[in-house]
C-alpha cells in the first residue's frame, strides 16, 4: 500500500523529478537516484554535503541567504517563480530547473524537502515559441509600417499628382492645339517648339511615374542585382546624349573619363544614378551653364561625379536632402516628386556604395558616388 513504508520508499526511489531531503544548517540529508541523474552525483558523493553544491558558484552566497530565510519561515511553495533558476552538475555544466519547496519535523530537526525538474526541454520550446512570436510581431510590425507607407504614398502621390500633373498636361493641350494652328509653310520652328515642350511635358509625367515605380520597388525589395561587363564611358556617352534634349538653351554636358573603361555591375542600378543625378543638374541649372560629368575607374573603386553652377542647396536643408519628399525650399517651383536624391541613395546602397555631396547656395552643387569596382570572373 502506498500509506505503507516501503510505498514511501518506492515513490522516492522511482519519481522522475529529483528529491532531496535538506537539514536545517543545509547539508542534504537524502538524494533519489533521479537527482544522481540529474547532476552526475552519486548518492555517496551528495550525503552531508552543503545543498549549494548543486548550484552554479555565482548564485551560492545568494542560495544560502535565501535558504536560511526559509528554515526561520518554512511553508510549502514554488520556488523562483518569473525567475530563471539554475543548476550545477558535477562537470560543470549548468542547467535550467523548476523546484517547489515542501517541509516536515523529524526527531526535532526542521527538514527541507526539495523538488527539482529539468526544464531544459520546455525552456528550449518556449524560446522557439518567443523566437516565432518576435519573428510574426516583426512581421506584423513591418507590414503594418508598409502599409502606413503606401498610404502616405498614395496621399501624397495624389497631392503631388494633382500639382505636378497639371502644369504638363496643360501644356501638352495647349501645344497640341497651337500646332495645328501652325500649318504653313515657314512655320516649321514654331511647330518644332511645341513639339519639344510636349516632349519635355511627357518626359516630366514619366519621371514622376519611373520614381513611384522604383520607391515601391525599392520599399519591397524587389530590386535585383545583376551584373554584366560592359564599356562605362561609352556608356555614359550614350545616356548624355539621351538627355540632350532636356538640356536648357546653352546648357552642355562635358564627359571627362579617367582609368579603365570596362566595368562589371548592374547597367540598369547605374543608368538611373546617371539620369538622376544629371537631370537634377539640368534642372537646377540656368541656361548657357557648363555641366561635367567626371568618372575615375581604377582599383578598388570607381568614383562619379556630377557637378552643376545651378542654384545650391540651402546649408540648413542639406542634412534632408536624401531623405523621402525633401524639396529644398529654393526648388519649390520647379518640378519634382522629392524622391529622386532618395531612390538614388538606395540604389548606391544596392551597390555597396557611398554617396556624398557638397553645395553653395547660388554657386552649384556636386555630387560623389564611389561603389567598390570589380571584374568579372
Amino acid at each position: 500500500m502506498l500509506e505503507s513504508k516501503a510505498g514511501f520508499q518506492a515513490l522516492f526511489e522511482y519519481a522522475t523529478v529529483g528529491i532531496l531531503v535538506v537539514g536545517h544548517e543545509g547539508q542534504i540529508e537524502l538524494a533519489n537516484p533521479y537527482i544522481e541523474k540529474l547532476f552526475g552525483y552519486t548518492n555517496a558523493e551528495l550525503v552531508r554535503q552543503p545543498v549549494e553544491i548543486l548550484i552554479p558558484e555565482t548564485h551560492r552566497k545568494k542560495h544560502a541567504h535565501y535558504r536560511e530565510a526559509y528554515v526561520r519561515k518554512p511553508k510549502v511553495r514554488p520556488m523562483g517563480e518569473g525567475l530563471n533558476l539554475l543548476g550545477r552538475r558535477k562537470d560543470g555544466s549548468e542547467f535550467p530547473v523548476e523546484i517547489s519547496l515542501g517541509h516536515y519535523q523529524l526527531d526535532q530537526e526542521q527538514l527541507a524537502v526539495a523538488f527539482i525538474t529539468d526544464i531544459t526541454e520546455r525552456k528550449r520550446h518556449r524560446d522557439e515559441l518567443e523566437a516565432k512570436v518576435k519573428e510574426r510581431t516583426l512581421e506584423l510590425t513591418q507590414s503594418l509600417e508598409r502599409e502606413k507607407e503606401l498610404n502616405e504614398m498614395k496621399s501624397r502621390f495624389v497631392s503631388i499628382a494633382s500639382h505636378e500633373f497639371r502644369t504638363p498636361l496643360s501644356t501638352i493641350m495647349t501645344s497640341i492645339s497651337l500646332i495645328g494652328a501652325y500649318n504653313k509653310d515657314g512655320q516649321e520652328d514654331k511647330r518644332k517648339k511645341h513639339i519639344d515642350r510636349i516632349s519635355s511635358a511627357v518626359n516630366n509625367l514619366t519621371n514622376i511615374l519611373n520614381d513611384y515605380l522604383s520607391l515601391d520597388k525599392l520599399g519591397q525589395g524587389k530590386v535585383e542585382i545583376i551584373k554584366e561587363s560592359f564599356d562605362l564611358h561609352r556608356f555614359a556617352a550614350e545616356i548624355v546624349e539621351e538627355l540632350h534634349g532636356l538640356l536648357k538653351q546653352g546648357q552642355h554636358i562635358v564627359l571627362l573619363h579617367q582609368g579603365d573603361k570596362v566595368v562589371f555591375q548592374d547597367k540598369k542600378i547605374l543608368k538611373n544614378l546617371f539620369l538622376n543625378l544629371l537631370s537634377n543638374a539640368i534642372k537646377y541649372s540656368g541656361e548657357e551653364q557648363e555641366i561635367l560629368l567626371s568618372i575615375e575607374v581604377s582599383n578598388p573603386s570607381v568614383i562619379i561625379q556630377v557637378k552643376d553652377h545651378g542654384i545650391g542647396i540651402p546649408e540648413e536643408e542639406q542634412k534632408n536632402l536624401f531623405a523621402k519628399f525633401f524639396r529644398a525650399k529654393n526648388a519649390s517651383n520647379i518640378q519634382g516628386t522629392g524622391l529622386g536624391l532618395y531612390i538614388v541613395s538606395k540604389y548606391v546602397e544596392l551597390l555597396d556604395g557611398v554617396i556624398g555631396f557638397s553645395s553653395i547656395p547660388g554657386q552649384g552643387t556636386t555630387f560623389t558616388v564611389e561603389f567598390p569596382h570589380s571584374s568579372a570572373l
